[in-house]
């Protein structure tokens, strides 16, 4: 079956290597900011910040089969350093503008449809540094487990916790081969994610082969969050 997903964000990373996996299958809109990404695929763009707009939804089908909301943001500080201005703009942007698609697209979700989350090893791994993202990404595991069992059986959702993945999002942590070197010994599988190893389980999520899976955070991070191997 041929099936339209949304998500918001989709030109680099992670959505990104979603679109690309499911474009030649599927009808994909992407509400991003830039376009940039998507050139020579086969994608519908809508102009979208979540930050600031509201989604047109106009421009989507009466019916959608998959959601996937991909903005997210990496702010590492102590708390010391750490402002409450800091901790409202990871809010905004990972939990409250989520929210607010949310309620605009829930109506469009069909019968066994599929929404798909984000969050972060740090919610159920207590790390240094992490408590303004934690934080965030620590809403939306709770949301998204609520909104699984008030919807279900017509909806499923779920969330992916990644450990650091390479990304554009991540290039400070990832700027030099030391610092490459010492984020893959942290894991087990000794090596950070790459973008298509987050892609692969979300694309399985859109998936009517994970039909009997809901209300799951489901922990994609080189072993990180369950093995001590050192």
């Amino acid at each position: 079956m041929k099936k339209n997903i949304l998500l918001i964000g989709g030109s680099y990373g992670i959505g990104l290597s979603i679109v690309k996996q499911l474009q030649e299958t599927h009808t994909i809109y992407v509400a991003s900011r830039s376009a940039d990404g998507l050139k020579d695929l086969n994608v519908e763009h809508i102009q979208f910040d979540a930050l600031t707009d509201s989604l047109n939804t106009a421009q989507l089908p009466e019916e959608l089969h998959g959601f996937v909301y991909c903005p997210g943001s990496i702010n590492l500080k102590p708390l010391k350093m750490l402002s409450m201005a800091n901790f409202e703009e990871d809010m905004q942007l990972n939990f409250f503008s989520m929210v607010r698609v949310v309620k605009d697209i829930i109506g469009r979700m069909a019968d066994n449809s599929s929404m798909v989350f984000f969050s972060t090893v740090a919610v159920g791994t207590g790390m240094p540094f992490h408590t303004s993202v934690s934080a965030a990404k620590g809403a939306i595991e709770g949301f998204v487990k609520s909104l699984a069992a008030e919807y279900a059986p017509k909806v499923r959702t779920n969330v992916i916790a990644p450990s650091l993945v390479d990304t554009q999002l991540a290039g400070r942590l990832l700027n030099n081969d030391r610092k490459k070197e010492s984020m893959a010994e942290r894991h087990p599988l000794k090596r950070v994610g790459h973008p298509e190893d987050i892609a692969n389980i979300a694309t399985f999520l859109l998936s009517d082969k994970s039909s009997w899976i809901t209300g799951q955070v489901i922990g994609v991070d080189g072993g990180l969050s369950t093995l001590n191997i050192n």
